[in-house]
């Protein structure tokens, strides 16, 4: 079904540690709007999906957020390597280092663990893709919460190839609900929650 290529979807050669800067980058791991709960959301909702142009996209776009998953992790870990006791101590990261050593651990920038909660899946076409479109946009919003904060150029391109990402599905979503608003029979809107019984 996929082809994984092993590579990253985009270059992450990030030349200097920053734990603190790995602190809040790790919540697009794991966090409300990250790129698990993406993925998983977009993978889940495909299943059970009646009209296919719309699982396709769902299939398309889920798949991209795993190799998003794969580059936010990839910069925490490059952030991470090799930090000294006192970085992590400067960083705020003793609570962190003691439970996950350096390894990169789904969780919120606060440090809440990445829980399903954050991600819907209804099986209604309609409030799928408007759920969608506003995940594609909290996500956008923490990419440029990111950018505020972040100074390292290695880090910053990285992020602004995520975010324009976001964007892009963003707008695909927005196409599949035109798509499905555009074919909606107003007679039988339930035609597009199958599981509905009358």
């Amino acid at each position: 079904m996929w082809t994984y290529e092993k590579k990253l979807q985009y270059p992450v050669k990030i030349k200097n540690p920053n734990p603190a800067l790995a602190k809040f980058i790790i919540s697009q791991y794991g966090g409300p709007h990250g790129e698990i709960g993406a993925s998983l959301r977009y993978l889940s909702q495909r299943t059970s999906m009646p009209d296919r142009r719309i699982a396709g996209i769902l299939n398309d776009i889920g798949t991209e957020e795993l190799s998003h998953l794969e580059m936010v992790q990839t910069i925490v870990h490059q952030l991470t390597k090799g930090m000294t006791i006192e970085q992590i101590k400067e960083a705020g990261m003793e609570a962190y280092f003691v439970d996950h050593t350096a390894s990169v651990f789904p969780q919120f920038a606060s440090g809440t663990p990445a829980t399903a909660a954050t991600f819907a899946v209804t099986g209604d076409t309609i409030a799928d893709l408007q759920e969608d479109m506003a995940a594609e946009q909290k996500a956008r919003m923490t990419y440029d919460n990111i950018l505020r904060l972040a100074d390292d150029p290695d880090v910053i391109d990285p992020i602004r190839f995520l975010r324009a990402r976001e964007i892009a599905h963003y707008q695909r979503f927005g196409e599949g609900l035109r798509l499905v608003l555009d074919d909606l029979d107003k007679k039988n809107y339930y035609a597009f929650n199958p599981s509905f019984d009358r």
